[in-house]
């Protein structure tokens, strides 16, 4: 055994290699930035580091050391982990075991992110057998040092073993798996230039695959077995240089194994790789257009050779050609052209492969060639090909499809063939969208909402979206929704309001693929007020009468709302996964019914259906075994305002809560699920008194809940009966709300029974959004039109602890708050309070409360 000194002066030795190596090699790639030259640098670095440590160590020369996975291949990035098998003839004893552990150990000790397993021949192959990721790894194995015989026999049995097509199959349901954790696209705002679609993981199969069929270790040999063309492999060596250098300088500038294009790193990796702002545009921006041109181009690529994989590795799927017309055939199920210059010789046929997609159920997919033939094509597509009546109808016709639509847009987006013949895509083709909400370039954003658009149509997704799927199901030509959504966003970019200019832009394509003037007005209608629905829900009273008159106004009729409340629904869920909630989903639901009431002829309060709100909530109190007239005590003290506010159920449930206690001395807080486990749903019961919201809002900040919607009330004999809707930041995804609804209730029933002074919440630190996309605050004091209260609206990030401010500030001001809004969009709060006292009818003092109020939003 090695004795301890010896063994710690090797790992300061090999500490100080390492460190000046890797100071070497980042100062050469900064100087001359060649991806291979530091990937292998740093391999070689590290080979002869582990090399050193377990001669070091004194292991057995029976054993062999063998990197595996990345480290491998010979592409370890700067920050890396080293992936490492120690191969053993038979199961170690105790002495090995102690040196093994002191390999591990002194490894972790120089610098070295070891991952690594010990195992014998049989032990590797059987866990090659039970793990896709195990057998990708071994195909990798490289010998560093150690029994060469062993090694040499691993290999040949691990190659005996493998099944070329079970691999081929376990890579693609991975790589679909992996898709789907990333919505599918490679177009994220901050994607992950390794797993996401088109990122380096794409490209490492297509070599896994090839490895494990023995075609080749390169682009250059795959293209010299026709499985790509020239072309291809040199798109594929490009884009793979370009990704790995996006990757180098992630994990310099974050000083970690950092693969996600964050934020945070955007404008500085832009300028770390000479990108310069132009007077339109960022670096960012620049760059990330080029990483997803580069991602796009890569998806393609790799679709054409999984295909051409396939067709080697299974050559008795080939089944007979199937003539479709003179332009199309089936082969293996998949459309194929009849001739590879078709679209060149017959124009008109573009569009015809997209629709035979849609019409024959029977398809699967697309050849290789025929990719590659539209791909091609797309440089074609002119003025003239644009301007042909036969293009235009055909175009027009894939609108009109029952199945294959979202397929066909992607398909078209993905070749290039949707920016040349809608010129105005070109604006929002990869762009970015700089804003709180959403998560995904304007073109992807669309193609999102264009499919959860179709997923309205679809018996399959009916369960979740009940009203959405009968009132689709029953709108007339409902394709003309499909070229509202691919529109609504058409104008991003251009400066000004994206809903007017895209106005121009929609009603040219309508009139000039001849649709009638019913339907160009109502896609054109579509396209200017496809915000409107989202605005007055999220951002203003729809208990108020006037609000939802207002809003019947703008509508104007039935079709026109059902329309729009379509495509409201299918934009807010396609600008990112965590934007859309059951609240919102209710307040949109709300505003649309009413609406559609009032235009049916209901006035607005009928539309609000107070008395019939009232009359649902008594039924439901005498469901609850309540009598009859026990719920007046409490009513009696409730203004209209109370129950225009709320649901027949809420009502309800307040009154259940309260009925035998309306004049209680001390705060009653009680605490319900809300909505299948969106958040948490909590009534306050209590004496007024000033400071009442602060302490409320101060206790939710502290335990990590976000106020998501809040209804403050005053009955007429002074108590504060507050309703809040939380969402908790702080929660695992498996908790359930349930489990700390006693909680709640217990710890703010006692802090509310406090009178000494209030503990102010902990800061904490902004997210990352609102470093990048900061919100200019904004406050507003009004006097309302009888004069008798002011109205306080507040716009600024959302941050921990805002709303404790914004009620601190104003109870420094002798300020009762009447009634609150609150609403909270992603980062973005638009709040609005009806103010009572702290003499704000004088000028002075009101300037002096939006002044603090300003500073406090600022800090």
């Amino acid at each position: 055994m090695i004795e301890s000194a010896s063994l710690r002066e090797t790992v300061a030795a090999e500490r100080t290699r390492l460190e000046e190596g890797r100071a070497a090699l980042r100062a050469a790639w900064e100087s001359h930035p060649l991806t291979a030259s530091l990937l292998n640098g740093h391999t070689a670095l590290v080979d002869a580091a582990v090399v050193r440590l377990w001669q070091a160590c004194g292991i057995s020369e029976s054993a062999a050391l063998v990197a595996v996975g990345g480290y491998g291949r010979s592409e370890l990035f700067p920050y890396s982990d080293v992936d490492l098998l120690i191969l053993l003839p038979d199961a170690p004893d105790e002495e090995l075991n102690g040196k093994l552990s002191a390999l591990v150990g002194t490894s972790w000790d120089v610098g070295l992110a070891i991952g690594h397993s010990v195992r014998t021949i049989d032990e590797c192959l059987e866990a090659a057998r039970a793990d896709i990721t195990v057998q990708t790894n071994l195909l990798e194995a490289r010998l560093l040092t150690g029994n060469g015989l062993l090694f040499k026999q691993f290999w040949e049995r691990y190659r005996e073993a493998i099944n070329v097509g079970e691999f081929f199959r376990a890579k693609l349901m991975e790589r679909e798996q992996r898709y789907a954790r990333f919505n599918d696209t490679p177009y994220a705002l901050e994607p992950n230039c390794k797993e996401s679609p088109g990122g380096l993981r794409d490209l490492q199969l297509l070599g896994w695959i090839a490895r494990a069929m023995g075609l080749g270790e390169n682009w250059r040999e795959l293209s010299r077995q026709r499985l790509i063309t020239s072309g291809e492999a040199k798109e594929l060596r490009e884009g793979e240089r370009f990704l790995q250098q996006v990757r180098i300088r992630l994990h310099y500038l974050a000083g970690r194994a950092e693969d996600r294009l964050l934020f945070d790193f955007q404008e500085r990796l832009a300028g770390a790789m000479g990108i310069a702002a132009t007077k339109a545009r960022r670096a960012s921006e620049i760059l990330m257009q080029r990483y997803y041109i580069v991602a796009k181009k890569l998806t393609q690529i790799n679709g054409i050779l999984l295909q051409n994989y396939g067709n080697e590795i299974f050559p008795e799927r080939n089944l007979p050609t199937i003539v479709i017309n003179e332009h199309f055939q089936e082969v293996r199920e998949l459309l194929d052209i009849r001739d590879e210059d078709v679209f060149e010789r017959h124009p008109t046929a573009l569009f015809d492969s997209f629709l035979l997609m849609q019409q024959r159920s029977e398809l699967k997919g697309v050849t290789a060639r025929t990719m590659r033939a539209l791909w091609g094509y797309r440089v074609h597509i002119n003025a003239a090909f644009r301007a042909n009546p036969v293009n235009r109808a055909k175009f027009l016709d894939i609108f009109k499809q029952k199945r294959g639509i979202l397929h066909a847009f992607r398909r078209m987006n993905q070749c290039g063939i949707l920016s040349r013949y809608l010129v105005p895509w070109r604006r929002i083709l990869c762009q970015m969208q700089h804003d709180l909400f959403h998560a995904y370039t304007v073109d992807q954003h669309t193609l999102l909402a264009l499919r959860n658009m179709r997923r309205f149509t679809m018996g399959e997704h009916a369960h979740e979206y009940p009203i959405m799927t009968g009132l689709i199901l029953g709108f007339e030509r409902n394709w003309l929704l499909y070229v509202a959504v691919l529109f609504h966003d058409i104008a991003k970019g251009l400066g000004g309001d994206h809903s007017v200019l895209g106005m121009a832009d929609a009603r040219e394509f309508c009139e000039t693929h001849g649709m009638d003037r019913e339907d160009t007005d109502l896609v054109v209608w579509l396209v200017r007020n496809h915000l409107v629905m989202s605005h007055t829900a999220q951002k203003q009273d729809i208990t108020d009468p006037q609000t939802i008159q207002k809003f019947a106004d703008v509508v104007g009729d039935e079709r026109r709302l059902t329309a729009l409340y379509l495509l409201t629904h299918a934009d807010i869920r396609a600008t990112g996964p965590k934007v859309w909630n059951g609240w919102k989903s209710k307040l949109l639901q709300d505003l649309f019914f009413a609406a559609r009431r009032l235009l049916r002829g209901a006035t607005p309060e009928q539309a609000l259906r107070q008395d019939e709100r009232i009359a649902k909530a008594r039924q439901t109190l005498r469901y609850f075994g309540l009598r009859t007239g026990i719920e007046d005590a409490l009513w009696q003290q409730l203004d209209n305002v109370y129950f225009m506010r709320l649901s027949h159920e809420e009502i309800a449930w307040h009154t259940r809560m309260l009925y035998f206690q309306v004049d209680a001395a001390e705060p009653v807080v009680k605490a319900r699920v809300f909505n299948e486990n969106d958040g948490v749903q909590v009534m306050v019961y209590a004496p007024d008194q000033k400071d009442l919201f602060m302490r409320i809002t101060g206790f939710f900040s502290r335990k990590g809940f976000s106020i998501l919607d809040a209804k403050i009330h005053t009955t007429r004999h002074g108590h504060a009966l507050d309703s809040f809707v939380l969402h908790s930041t702080q929660r695992d995804e498996d908790e359930h709300y349930r489990d700390i609804l006693s909680l709640i209730e217990h710890e703010l029933t006692h802090a509310l029974l406090q009178t000494d002074k209030i503990m102010r919440p902990a800061q904490s630190r902004l997210s990352r959004q609102i470093k990048h996309f900061p919100v200019m605050p904004h406050v507003s004091l009004l006097a309302d039109d009888a004069g008798r209260c002011h109205i306080l609206s507040i716009t600024a990030a959302d941050r921990p602890g805002l709303l404790f401010d914004i009620a601190e500030v104003l109870a420094a001001h002798g300020i009762s708050v009447e009634t609150a809004r609150i609403t909270t969009l992603g980062e973005r709060v638009e709040d609005s309070f009806l103010l009572t006292g702290g003499g704000l009818a004088q000028e002075s003092r009101a300037i002096k409360l939006e002044r603090e109020l300003l500073g406090r939003l600022q800090q």
